[in-house]
């Protein structure tokens, strides 16, 4: 009996450890992981961009853009509001964004890109992706992010439960990482990279002001 007692013993201590790692949640991945050998195809197929606006609309617009860069930061809150009533809200046009973390420079940028995607898991992708953006100044010297990230969550009505489990995961990091690679195959160099595509033309926008973003348009729309 006093063997049973030992063991039982061994076991509750055991699974107590298990508990309290399940409590404290998993380590979250925070930065590109190997996909492995991939086709061109197989790198489309994973990189799948966030589409904002009328899937069916006649042009694309797609930015690549990294979360701790202050350019981005400020397309996305100065250049990106001009897009939307211009062209997204009047159907011209749909943006696709596209992640590519400059890990190298921005170290907080891929648990930023995959944070933004769990609160997509949510169909809140853009409204917390603009959160992120907002407070870059807040997040961007942080030691460690996540606590940050998982407050977002909270403040704009997410599951925090749902939204932890998902950050403090791998979730989301082969994502991220192919649409990194997809970049970079497209000869992406820097951020915030917008291109203009309507059928086979493609349009790379340079700048960060709305005034780049008209002349492409224009000039997709006049066919050259």
């Amino acid at each position: 009996m006093k063997n049973f007692y030992i063991v039982l013993g061994v076991v509750a201590v055991a699974g107590a450890v298990v508990v309290g790692l399940a409590l404290r949640g998993g380590t979250p991945v925070i930065e590109p992981v190997d996909l492995g050998e991939i086709t061109d195809q197989e790198l489309v197929d994973l990189a799948q961009g966030v589409v904002y606006g009328n899937p069916d609309a006649p042009i694309t617009i797609m930015e690549f853009g990294d979360y701790q860069c202050p350019a981005c930061g400020y397309f996305a809150l100065s250049v990106k509001p001009f897009v939307d009533t211009d062209y997204i809200e009047t159907g011209q046009a749909k943006l696709v964004f596209h992640d590519f973390p400059v890990d190298d420079l921005h170290p907080h940028a891929f648990l930023a890109a995959r944070a933004v995607r769990c609160a997509g898991d949510q169909e809140r992708y853009f409204e917390y992706h603009d959160e992120v953006f907002r407070t870059q100044i807040d997040w961007s010297p942080m030691e460690s992010p996540a606590g940050h990230f998982k407050d977002l969550a909270k403040d704009i009505g997410l599951d925090a439960r749902e939204f932890g489990r998902c950050l403090d995961s791998d979730m989301h990091a082969d994502v991220v990482t192919a649409n990194r690679r997809l970049g970079e195959r497209l000869g992406v160099g820097g951020t915030p990279t917008i291109f203009v595509q309507y059928g086979q033309t493609l349009h790379s926008v340079g700048g960060f002001e709305f005034a780049h973003v008209q002349q492409a348009m224009e000039a997709v729309g006049s066919g050259n």
